[in-house]
């Protein structure tokens, strides 16, 4: 069974339920708090920032439509049309294109890169919501988008993001408004290991060029009026 059929209709539900305003879903923190100190640890790394640049995993497309402001030819992916909606209605200037793709089917991702050539891959959050036997394939598609010259920045919740996640799901009260929508579509995160996410990468034929930590960013606060951070891990990674 490929991960369309797995997961497509719970992200086609979670997407055809979600806001259109901005901060209303649980991840899509402003690119000023995500993408954009994401780009000062990725761009050293490119062997060539004019290639196309990818956001694997788009959803809504607020970052999309930033590192559209900073590469020449943006394209975001998503594995389900109801996300791509609301970034198209999010970017009514097409300051980027928008793609269905799911990158777990190496087909897939092959024919994009046949289309668009070497790319630079941008992709957050998106390895923990697969199911384990899912993640090797999502990888191969990752590294055959690249191509030869392509970087892919690759940010993941670590392991220590799972105690924040189950203290909030199983809080008194409930989980915070914007994280129950993602439990109820059956889209609850899985914990990836720490060491695993490396070891993908090098099994799909690339090399781990520079590594580290960075809290990834909700739009989510805290009782205490806290913005709510989950521990993560990132990753610049290529051929060679």
């Amino acid at each position: 069974m490929s991960v369309t059929s797995r997961y497509r209709a719970a992200w086609e539900g979670f997407w055809d339920e979600a806001p259109d305003e901005p901060g209303a879903v649980f991840w899509d923190a402003e690119p000023t708090l995500t993408a954009g100190p994401h780009l000062g640890l990725f761009e050293p790394y490119l062997e060539d920032p004019d290639l196309p640049l990818i956001d694997l995993g788009c959803g809504n497309g607020t970052q999309t439509r930033f590192l559209a402001g900073r590469f020449t030819h943006v394209v975001g992916a998503d594995i389900a049309e109801a996300a791509l909606r609301h970034a198209r209605r999010a970017d009514p200037a097409d300051l980027a294109t928008y793609r269905l793709l799911d990158a777990a089917e190496k087909g897939e991702a092959e024919r994009l890169h046949a289309e668009l050539g070497d790319a630079n891959v941008y992709m957050r959050g998106v390895l923990h919501q697969a199911e384990p036997d899912d993640r090797q394939p999502l990888v191969d598609g990752l590294a055959a988008l690249i191509g030869e010259r392509g970087r892919a920045f690759v940010v993941e919740l670590s392991e220590a993001a799972r105690p924040v996640l189950l203290g909030l799901a199983q809080s008194p009260s409930g989980p915070p408004p914007k994280l129950a929508p993602i439990f109820r579509h059956g889209i609850a995160p899985g914990e990836v290991a720490d060491d695993a996410v490396p070891e993908y990468l090098r099994a799909a034929g690339l090399t781990v060029l520079a590594s580290g930590e960075m809290p990834l960013v909700t739009t989510e606060f805290s009782a205490d009026g806290i913005r709510i951070e989950l521990p993560s891990k990132w990753l610049v990674a290529g051929v060679g």
